[in-house]
């Protein structure tokens, strides 16, 4: 084998800060995260103390004011961030990606003085979200929600169950969707739900064929207390602050993608450099180049439409057509790209000795949250063509 290292992706940020910024992540992923990531994630450990350095580090605020302690970042500026933690290990960049989305809520919808009371801790003091839309039984239907919130006064009783919680049971605080009014979105308010909530119960984890790392897992809300001065936006509010969460988070969802498909391209290259078969290096072989090409498009393609979609939100202009196209190509290019590279690694592609197989298991899992590619053609298809007829 050679010591062939593919150079790192060549990104084009917009300020000398930027570069500093992804400078920064690239040292702490080579320094702390890659070189244990196999191991953590072969034993389902969830690297608590990491997250605590990079809300430390300030990478779990970036996009959000600095104001409330955020980093102040362009959206395509985080998520190229997010690509490059998610290469090191997706784990990682998924695991900020959430948090990012918990804060959301808060963060766009709350009040003066209820972003002033929360954010700081939430972004820079070394807490950790998590967010709850799901059901066991509304899942890409999730305007049907059954979770309730019944108020008396000035407090509110959450009963029911949350399922598919990315940092359920860890997490420090949750974004909450609840019913408050009758059927549909027009009922439902979002919640800013503490993590030691009295009623608050975390399931067993489930158990995953990827990102065996990342806990996920239900809720159970039996009789959870929480305080109006918590509720997030006008009762009635939560469905449409829900959506527009999931639109930037989308496009969090897509930059992971690419991160474990340049990381599976960027191991394909160092083994076919490296590999000889026949006399000469197995990437001289023809079949193998157009292979590693087909790759390398889909990844840049990806990386344009997932920094198009963001420049669009970072001028105020709507993303949503594009966040949902940029979700969808990046995730099916990542599924791709890391089943590529296993047939590129042979025999060795499909042993533990080498990580190409756990970015195909941590791959499929893109394809499925934060709405369906099956949900992301349906937007797609409504921008172009209008609703469905009923």
């Amino acid at each position: 084998m050679t010591d062939y290292v593919p150079p790192p992706v060549d990104r084009r940020l917009p300020t000398e800060e930027a570069r500093d910024l992804m400078a920064l992540v690239r040292e702490l992923a080579e320094r702390e995260i890659r070189p244990t990531a196999a191991e953590e994630e072969e034993a389902g450990r969830f690297p608590r103390a990491l997250f605590t350095l990079l809300s430390e580090s300030g990478l779990l605020s970036l996009p959000y004011a600095d104001e409330f302690g955020g980093g102040g970042q362009p959206y395509e500026v985080y998520l190229q961030v997010l690509e490059e933690l998610a290469a090191a290990r997706l784990t990682v960049g998924l695991g900020v990606s959430v948090h990012t989305l918990a804060c959301h809520a808060l963060a766009g919808y709350g009040t003066k003085e209820q972003r002033a009371e929360y954010l700081p801790a939430m972004l820079g003091g070394g807490l950790l979200g998590a967010y709850c839309l799901s059901e066991p039984a509304a899942g890409s239907d999730a305007a049907s929600l059954t979770t309730r919130a019944t108020r008396s006064g000035d407090t509110w009783t959450l009963e029911g169950t949350k399922a598919w919680i990315t940092h359920g049971g860890v997490a420090d605080f949750y974004t909450v969707l609840a019913r408050t009014g009758g059927n549909g979105a027009h009922g439902i308010t979002a919640f800013l739900v503490p993590g030691d909530a009295e009623g608050l119960r975390p399931a067993k984890p489930e158990r995953k064929m990827g990102m065996k790392g990342s806990p996920t897992a239900q809720l159970h809300f039996d009789g959870v207390r929480v305080p109006d001065s918590r509720r997030i936006g006008d009762e009635g509010q939560g469905f449409s602050i829900a959506l527009s969460a999931l639109d930037s988070g989308r496009l969090g969802i897509a930059a992971c993608a690419i991160g474990v498909a340049q990381a599976a391209l960027d191991e394909a290259l160092a083994y076919t450099a490296g590999r000889r078969q026949f006399g000469r290096p197995i990437v001289d072989f023809q079949g193998l180049r157009f292979m590693l090409a087909d790759m390398a498009t889909q990844v840049e393609a990806g990386r344009s439409l997932y920094l198009a979609a963001a420049r669009l939100r970072d001028a105020g202009a709507p993303f949503s057509k594009e966040a949902a196209m940029a979700k969808l190509f990046c995730t099916d290019a990542a599924m791709r790209v890391t089943t590529d590279a296993v047939q590129l690694l042979g025999g060795y592609g499909y042993t533990v000795d080498f990580p190409v197989e756990r970015f195909m298991r941590e791959a499929k899992v893109l394809q499925i949250v934060e709405g369906t590619n099956q949900i992301q053609r349906m937007v797609i298809a409504r921008h172009l063509a209008g609703p469905e007829s009923h």
